[in-house]
C-alpha cells in the first residue's frame, strides 16, 4: 500500500519506520524547518536519533504531497491535532482515502473521544478507525516485536487493513469495539501517572500491582457506561495497554508520576520531558465525564488533585490505599 503518516513525532516516525518494510510510505510534519533537517539527515533526531530512515520514506511538510496516491492516511497526532488535521484534509480534498487516527485521549473543552471528533469533520460514510494498543514508539522503530488493535464501527472494514498491514514485526488485530479501544488507550494514561507517584513513593510492588488492578476496573466503568464491551478491556487496548504504560521505564505518563513524586511542579515536569504526556490533559476530562455520568473514578480524582490542586502526593496515595473495604464487583462490605 501506500501510506500517509501525518505527524512526525516519535510514534508517528515510528510507525514510518515500521511500515516501510513492507509499504510505500511518507511521512508529513507541520514544521517545514523539522522536516528539512529530517530530510537531509534521514533521522528523526529529536526523538530517535539511533533509527535513521530508509530511502523508502518520503519526507515533506507539503500536505498534498505527503497524500497524493495514498491508498490510506494516519493521523498521528497528539489529540489536541487531530481536528486541525482533519480540516486540513477535508480543505485539500473531498476525495481522501480511508483513514486511520493514533490519537489517545479526549478533546479538551469538549471531552469528547477522537471518533467523535472525526465524525464531526468528516462525511457519516467515510471508512475510518483507530490504531491503538501497547506499543513504545522506540522499540516500534526498532523493529522490536509488537502487537496493537485496529478498530472501527465497521468490523468488516478493521479486518480488511489489518490484514494488509500486519507483519511479522508489529502484528494487527480487529475489532469493533471502537468506544472501548478509545476509552482503553486514553485512561490507561491517567493511570500510569498514579501508578509512578506511588513508584516514586517507594510504596513497593504490591501497591503497583493494586493500583493498576483497581486502575482498570475504573477504566472498565466508563467504557461501560458508554456502550463500550467489558472484553475489550481484557484486551490489548485495555489490559496490555494500562501494563505497558504504568510498568515501563519508556512511559512519558509514568515519569510524570515519578517526578510528582520528587516534588517537581507540573510546569517542570513537562519542560523536562520534552514530550507530550496525553495523560496529564486527559485526567481533568475524564473526571468532568465521569462526574456527569456518575462513574466512581477515585484514582482520576487522586490524579486530577496532584496535578491541579498541588495535593500531596504521599497523602494522596495512602488515601487510595486507605479506602473503605469494598467488593471487588463495587458496593461496600456491610
Amino acid at each position: 500500500m501506500k501510506l500517509a503518516i501525518l505527524g512526525s513525532g516519535a510514534w508517528g516516525s515510528a510507525l514510518a519506520l515500521a511500515f516501510a518494510r513492507h509499504h510505500d510510505v511518507s511521512l508529513w510534519g507541520r514544521d517545514a524547518a523539522q522536516m528539512s533537517e529530517m530530510a537531509a539527515e534521514r533521522v528523526n533526531r529529536r526523538y530517535l536519533p539511533d533509527c535513521p530512515f530508509p530511502d523508502s520514506i518520503t519526507l515533506t511538510a507539503e500536505l498534498p504531497r505527503a497524500i497524493h496516491g495514498a491508498e490510506l492516511i494516519l493521523i498521528v497526532t497528539p489529540i489536541v491535532g487531530l481536528r486541525p488535521t482533519l480540516r486540513a484534509l477535508t480543505a485539500l480534498s473531498s476525495a481522501l482515502p480511508p483513514i486511520l487516527w493514533a490519537c489517545k485521549g479526549f478533546e479538551t473543552g469538549s471531552s469528547l473521544l477522537p471518533h467523535q471528533v472525526v465524525a464531526e469533520e468528516l462525511p457519516a460514510d467515510h471508512p475510518c478507525g483507530v490504531l491503538s494498543g501497547p506499543s513504545f514508539a522506540r522499540e516500534v522503530a526498532e523493529g522490536l516485536p509488537a502487537a496493537v488493535t485496529i478498530a472501527a464501527d465497521d468490523g468488516e472494514f478493521a479486518r480488511r487493513i489489518a490484514r494488509e498491514l500486519h507483519s511479522p514485526l508489529l502484528r494487527l488485530y480487529a475489532n469493533d469495539d471502537l468506544v472501548g479501544v478509545e476509552v482503553g488507550g486514553a485512561v490507561k494514561n491517567v493511570m500510569a501517572i498514579a501508578t509512578g507517584v506511588a513508584d516514586g513513593l517507594g510504596f513497593g510492588m504490591n501497591a503497583r500491582a493494586a493500583l493498576i488492578t483497581r486502575g482498570l476496573a475504573e477504566i472498565t466503568r466508563l467504557a461501560s457506561a458508554l456502550g463500550a464491551s467489558q472484553q475489550t478491556m481484557m484486551g490489548l487496548s485495555g489490559m496490555g495497554d494500562l501494563i505497558l504504560t504504568c510498568t515501563g521505564a519508556l512511559s512519558r505518563n509514568r515519569q510524570v508520576g515519578l517526578k510528582l513524586a520528587e516534588g517537581k511542579s507540573l510546569e517542570t515536569i513537562l519542560a523536562e520531558l520534552g514530550h507530550v504526556a496525553e495523560g496529564v490533559s486527559t485526567a481533568r476530562e475524564v473526571l468532568t465525564m465521569a462526574e456527569r455520568l456518575e462513574v466512581e473514578m477515585p484514582i482520576t480524582a487522586a490524579v486530577c488533585g496532584l496535578l491541579y490542586q498541588g495535593n500531596d502526593p504521599h497523602r494522596v496515595v495512602e488515601g487510595l490505599l486507605s479506602r473503605a473495604p469494598k467488593s471487588e464487583g463495587g458496593g461496600a462490605l456491610d
